[in-house]
């Protein structure tokens, strides 16, 4: 045998060493998945299972959700809308913002999505109802935190608005109060101006009145006078 043999035959023995080595080693992870249960699976229970972790705070999405989110989600439920291929299982309103889950029931699917003013902003498609409810639940959060804002500038707005007309009311009572009162001052002027002359005008008719009775006083003594005088002739009875 000569050194190329030599070679060969020490080069076949290594690759059969190795894919007697894969061997093992694709068995022993085939005997892991089993005992555990797992099945790697796109977009399922294990790539949801960070997100999981995390519910209490908030539902972080998956790196395929986020892809999926970005590629046209929006436009394709808006067209099955149009379309009433989809079910309404739930919405939620927050001020303008509000989240729904919808069901396409031909093909096992829910669409949640987040929109303004009945405008999506976000849908996310799974077939998991568990995770859409998980995404679900999260963008109602995600609107009262959004809405929050608008609530209170709307509570604002009215309560100006309120003041506002509180103010032009108590202007306006103000306004007829003042008038009332010119109304009563002018009148009490005129009134005293006519009280005045009325004044003026008794104590002229008190002086009249008494040169008249004296008048009167003279105008008797004389009428006696000459009654004295005419009968001072004549006899007595």
């Amino acid at each position: 045998m000569d050194h190329k043999s030599k070679l060969r035959q020490i080069a076949l023995a290594a690759l059969v060493t190795m894919g007697a080595v894969q061997g093992v080693a694709a068995q022993a992870m085939t005997d892991s998945g089993a005992s555990t249960g797992v099945v790697s699976q796109p977009g399922t229970a294990q790539a949801d299972q960070p997100a999981q972790s995390g519910q209490a705070q908030t539902t972080a999405l998956t790196p395929d959700e986020a892809k999926q989110s970005a590629a046209g989600n929006v436009a394709e439920l808006q067209q099955m809308i149009r379309g009433s291929d989809v079910s309404e299982l739930r919405t939620t309103y927050n001020g303008s913002y509000g989240a729904s889950l919808l069901f396409y029931g031909k093909e096992m699917t829910y669409y949640v999505a987040l929109f303004q003013q009945k405008n999506f902003w976000r849908v996310i498609k799974t077939q998991d109802a568990t995770r859409a409810d998980m995404i679900y639940k999260d963008f109602v959060r995600q609107t009262l935190q959004l809405s929050d804002v608008e609530i209170r500038r709307t509570q604002l707005e009215a309560q100006k608005a309120f003041t506002d007309r509180m103010i032009a009311l108590s202007q306006d009572r103000a306004n007829r109060l003042q008038a009332d009162l010119d109304v009563a001052h002018r009148q009490q002027t005129i009134v005293a101006s006519q009280q005045q002359q009325t004044r003026a005008e008794a104590t002229a008719l008190a002086q009249q009145k008494a040169a008249a009775q004296e008048q009167l006083r003279a105008a008797q003594r004389q009428v006696r006078d000459l009654q004295r005088q005419l009968e001072s002739g004549l006899p007595s009875h």
